[in-house]
């Protein structure tokens, strides 16, 4: 996942940005309101971490101005405040979930999670089908296309480029696939990905001149037209 953690404490956030890096997340961090703001508005992320405190903007006035924008990413408030009335105040602000500081880095990793596990509910039930370029992906008779040729996958191949596609132009790493594709947690040292990549890259790229599927040297891969 690409994880955005806004937080003015630098003990703090290194904590966080070590953890999820750790278990292959890609982190960016911002140290103040205004400048997570920017980045916020500017990249794309699969969730934000949010400290309610911050300097140049408060947190949540932060969240309010991108929901207002239109931006749906996942938050996860964190705070030193626990009264019942600031976690209401936070939620109402357009947080999806609110933790108090101190915390532990694996109720915070598992928080994360299961928030971003909601979003792709939420979103499969409103998306029909995906398009790359010139590949598209029907999800409800689950066919693929290049072009007007047909491209027959296996369950787990169809699974593997649904994920590419809904992260299209975007770095995916090897530990991003294996907890989205094959639901784990940790990196089992086989070479599953390589090879699912491989066959992928037989199916949709082999017989066109533009190829799709990109190789970020010991990152992981991007989908898209060109690297």
């Amino acid at each position: 996942m690409r994880i955005l953690v806004i937080e003015d404490d630098s003990t703090v956030s290194q904590y966080i940005f070590s953890g999820l890096q750790s278990y292959g997340h890609v982190v960016t961090i911002a140290n103040e309101g205004l400048k997570g703001l920017s980045v916020a508005t500017k990249e794309k992320f699969d969730a934000m971490v949010v400290d309610r405190m911050l300097p140049g903007m408060d947190g949540l006035t932060l969240i309010e101005t991108i929901r207002k924008a239109g931006n749906s990413t996942p938050v996860l408030i964190l705070s030193a405040l626990s009264d019942v009335d600031d976690k209401v105040q936070g939620l109402k602000a357009g947080g999806d979930d609110y933790l108090t500081k101190p915390f532990a880095f694996l109720e915070l990793l598992a928080r994360i999670e299961a928030l971003v596990r909601r979003s792709s509910i939420q979103e499969d039930t409103t998306t029909t089908s995906l398009q790359v370029d010139d590949l598209y992906m029907n999800l409800i008779s689950r066919k693929v296309f290049r072009h007007d040729l047909e491209i027959k996958l296996k369950p787990r191949e169809f699974q593997l480029l649904e994920y590419m596609m809904r992260n299209k132009g975007q770095i995916v790493t090897r530990a991003m696939l294996l907890q989205a594709v094959w639901n784990y947690n940790f990196d089992p040292q086989t070479n599953v990905i390589d090879v699912h990549i491989s066959r992928l890259r037989q199916k949709i790229d082999k017989d066109f001149s533009v190829s799709l599927i990109h190789t970020v040297r010991g990152v992981g891969y991007v989908l898209g037209p060109s690297e």
